[in-house]
């Protein structure tokens, strides 16, 4: 298994050559294509001073300085995928979110970088992990190089979690190291036996991998952690949260994942 179709995701608020440059090194090692893609719409209603609301002429001006940002995003990508990768490059004037969801039927992987606050300009990264049906991969701020040669597996005996080493595997094959870690409180057998499978599971993909049991109630800082304490530099986890009316309402170790900004995180739902 590998990944042969790579998105990578650039921010019209970031700068984009960290991002591309962590891309290009992910389509050189699987030897896959690159899709460049980059997004941000127009807020629906512009509110003055005076509380007045305006359309037309300056939702107009801002789409227009979208479609600037994007043509600049896509020369930069441009120039720096070198003509040994095969690439391609898409952008849209709507939800960045949305594109990137849609524009996941056709690839493998999804890169991005941590996501804004500004949801007219910036991924959610959480709405992205549960609604796009791939890996998202969320990079390190300002990482060029996603090395991923300790790998901390955040296992849990679930199907997000099943699903995200399964889909993590092209990167388990290549680490340098794998660790296959839980949290449990009780420390009970069925936990140990759990982990002894995914062992084996990985072992028969030819990935020798260690498992370890954190003692202590399920919790993301307790996670971190540990994944420093190891010198991780990519965590695969399961992502868990579920719709609750127009937003996602996330779990506390997922919630705690998609805000952490320096270590590499491979999400799967």
């Amino acid at each position: 298994m590998s990944y042969k179709s790579i998105i990578v995701n650039l921010a019209v608020d970031a700068p984009p050559a960290p991002i591309v440059k962590a891309g290009v090194a992910l389509a050189d090692r699987f030897g896959a294509r690159l899709i460049g893609l980059a997004a941000a719409d127009v807020p629906p209603l512009v509110a003055t001073g005076q509380g007045m609301v305006y359309e037309g002429e300056i939702m107009q001006i801002q789409r227009t300085e979208i479609e600037k940002r994007l043509a600049e995003l896509r020369a930069e990508f441009e120039r720096l995928v070198p003509a040994s990768i095969l690439s391609e490059w898409g952008q849209a004037v709507c939800s960045p979110t949305r594109f990137l969801s849609v524009s996941a039927r056709a690839a493998d992987l999804i890169v991005t970088g941590q996501a804004g606050d500004d949801v007219f300009r910036a991924v959610d990264v959480g709405s992205l992990t549960l609604g796009a049906g791939r890996p998202v991969l969320v990079a390190a701020t300002s990482v060029e190089h996603v090395l991923a040669k300790t790998v901390l597996v955040a296992w849990k005996d679930t199907r997000e979690a099943r699903r995200a080493m399964a889909d993590a595997l092209p990167f388990l094959a290549k680490a340098s190291e794998v660790v296959i870690a839980t949290i449990d409180a009780d420390r009970g057998e069925s936990i140990r036996d759990s982990l002894a499978d995914v062992a084996v599971f990985l072992k028969h993909h030819g990935i020798k991998a260690r498992t370890e049991l954190i003692a202590g109630e399920a919790d993301g800082d307790r996670l971190l952690t540990f994944a420093r304490s190891i010198h991780a530099d990519l965590i695969v986890a399961g992502a868990y949260g579920h719709s609750r009316l127009r937003e996602w309402a996330f779990g506390g170790v997922t919630r705690t994942l998609i805000e952490e900004s320096r270590i590499n995180r491979f999400m799967s739902y």
